[in-house]
Order: C-alpha cells, then sequence, then structure tokens
C-alpha cells in the first residue's frame, strides 16, 4: 500500500508539473496566441487596434494578470475546455480533440498492443530456441524490416498495394459515400481503410519488440533460479513463461509504458502520409496552422497519456517483480 501511495504522489507531482509547464511555454514565446490570425489579415493592409481587440476577445485571448490566467487555466483544464481553434473556428478544441482521438486510439492503440503482444512472444520463442531457424529468421527479419522509417514504410504500402495493386483504399479512415455510424457496413469500411497505416505501424515497431525481449530472455535464461528449475524437472514451457519470461519482461515492459503512452500523439507521418483523420494529424495542422489553443491541448494530453501510462507500468511492476516494493 506504501508503494502504491508513493507512485500516486509522485504521479500528482509530475501532472501538476506538466500542466502548469504547458500553461508558461506558449507565454514565453514571443507575440500574442493572436498574431497569427491578425498576421492573416495584415496581407490586406495594416490591422487597426480596435480591429486587433475584437479578434483577441472572439479567439479568447487571455486577459488580466499571469496568477488570474493561471487559476483560470487550471479551472478550463478541470472542465476539459480548452478554447476554441484558430485554425478551424468556430469549432472548439474539446470537440475536435473528442472526433480525431477514437481513430488514434483505435488505430495506433490496438496495433501497438498487438505488436508488442505478438513482439513478446516471437522474441520469448526465439531465445527459448536459440540457435535454430526460430531465432534466426525473426530477428533478422525483425531487425530488417524496423530499420525503414516510418513514412517511407507507408509511403512503400501506399504505392504497392494501394495504387499499383488497387488492394486497399489510400487515404481516410471511411469512403465519403458511406455514412458514419454502428453499422457493419460502416465498420468494414473502416476496417479496411485502416489496413496500410496499421499494416505500417506493425511492421515498423515488430522487430523492436522480437530483439529486445530475446535479448533479455537470453540473459535471464543464465540464471541461477532457471538452472535450478530445469534441474528439478519442470516442463519447458513453465520454466519460458514463468520462471524466463516473467523476469525478462520488465524491460520490454518499460519500453511498452512510454510507447503506450505516445498512443494519444498518434503517428503523425503515417497519419499525414495516409491523410488519416486522427491526432496525429490533428496536431500536424495545429503546427502548420500556428493553433495554438490547439497544440496546447494536444501536447498536454500527449504528456498526461505518458504519464498515466507509467504510472500504470509502475504499478504492474511491483506486482511483478516484488523487489521493486521495498
Amino acid at each position: 500500500m506504501k508503494y502504491v501511495l508513493q507512485k500516486v504522489g509522485l504521479f500528482a507531482l509530475t501532472l501538476w508539473a506538466a500542466i502548469t509547464l504547458n500553461f508558461f511555454l506558449p507565454r514565453m514565446m514571443p507575440g500574442s496566441p493572436a498574431d497569427a490570425a491578425i498576421a492573416k489579415l495584415a496581407q490586406n493592409g495594416p490591422v487597426s487596434d480596435a480591429t486587433r481587440a475584437a479578434i483577441e476577445a472572439q479567439l479568447g485571448v487571455p486577459t488580466g494578470s499571469l496568477w488570474d490566467q493561471y487559476v483560470s487555466y487550471l479551472g478550463q483544464v478541470a472542465r476539459l475546455d480548452f478554447g476554441v481553434s484558430y485554425t478551424f473556428y468556430p469549432q472548439t478544441v474539446s470537440s475536435m480533440v473528442s472526433t480525431a482521438l477514437p481513430y488514434t486510439i483505435g488505430l495506433v492503440g490496438i496495433v501497438t498492443v498487438l505488436a508488442f503482444v505478438i513482439g513478446t512472444l516471437i522474441g520469448v520463442a526465439a531465445a527459448w530456441r536459440r540457435g535454430t531457424w526460430l531465432d534466426s529468421l525473426p530477428t533478422l527479419t525483425g531487425s530488417f524490416l524496423s530499420t525503414f522509417p516510418y513514412f517511407w514504410t507507408a509511403l512503400l504500402l501506399l504505392f504497392f498495394l494501394g495504387y499499383v495493386l488497387h488492394w486497399f483504399p489510400t487515404t481516410g479512415a471511411y469512403a465519403a459515400t458511406t455514412a458514419p455510424g454502428f453499422t457493419g457496413d460502416f465498420i468494414a469500411d473502416l476496417a479496411r481503410h485502416a489496413v496500410l497505416p496499421a499494416l505500417t505501424i506493425l511492421l515498423t515497431s515488430l522487430g523492436g519488440w522480437i530483439i529486445g525481449m530475446r535479448n533479455a530472455m537470453i540473459n535471464t535464461l543464465g540464471e541461477d533460479y532457471v538452472t535450478f528449475a530445469e534441474a528439478n524437472g519442470l516442463h519447458g514451457r513453465t520454466i519460458a513463461i514463468r520462471y524466463a519470461a516473467r523476469n525478462a519482461i520488465l524491460p520490454n515492459l518499460t519500453g511498452f509504458g512510454l510507447t503506450l503512452g505516445g498512443v494519444v500523439g498518434g503517428s503523425i507521418l503515417v497519419e499525414q502520409v495516409f491523410q488519416y483523420p486522427g491526432i496525429g494529424y490533428l496536431l500536424f495542422n495545429a503546427v502548420i496552422g500556428q493553433d495554438y489553443p490547439l497544440m496546447q491541448a494536444l501536447f498536454l494530453m500527449i504528456t498526461v497519456s505518458v504519464l498515466v501510462a507509467n504510472f500504470l507500468v509502475d504499478i504492474l511492476y511491483g506486482v511483478l517483480d516484488p523487489r521493486t516494493r521495498r
């Protein structure tokens, strides 16, 4: 219980620091958040002070002392009220994020979990059968695939499977003629559009999980408790899973926590290549359009998701390895 309370306290302190940093960073940048919008109007001529004041009021640019803005900001975060998007005015940031988030979680989240589970299991088998084809084939293939950047793999799949063979759609999350809803046609169309970006993420991330788990488990297989289990005549599968893999998975679990926390951020390049309307695609457009409220909300979401994922991994660490609770 003491271990959990310590982790909760550390999580709360880190969360407060992240929220505070997210408040101050945009205000440390030169100029006003409304300058980007005003600069567009200035192309047609000088902007008067009255026009500037009207634009700032319309966009909800913060006013008052820095402390008042900070208190107001904390209240907005608690209400999940991040203001109005500058680029997609008058849509609110919360509505845009809530629309894009399910696509990212459904695509990047599911594929990340699948890549971790499949890669870890293959890594366990490769380490247990080291020196055989079951070891060399997946490790060599995984090493080769992981050398390709996300966007390069995405472009290759897009060209061959999309434009040449016409097996899968090339852009978007669903066809323009398909009505969104919980229907069989929409889910099937959603799945077809997700194949290429999902395959890109899976192929480029699988090798890291395989190699990481294999190397960690090979080191674990040399420990005395594994030798003792073998001497007692335990079944090979029991030794591999309950003794070797349980301890070897801890480094992979740390990496999985960081990767899972980054799911909310989406895979920006992959979503951009396939024009997939997730958080990564939304963040790219926010940066291009200098949409400060949208960027601030997305950065905060990504930070919080990483903190939550690491907190859950710390708790799971304590369950898998009781030594960490001391």
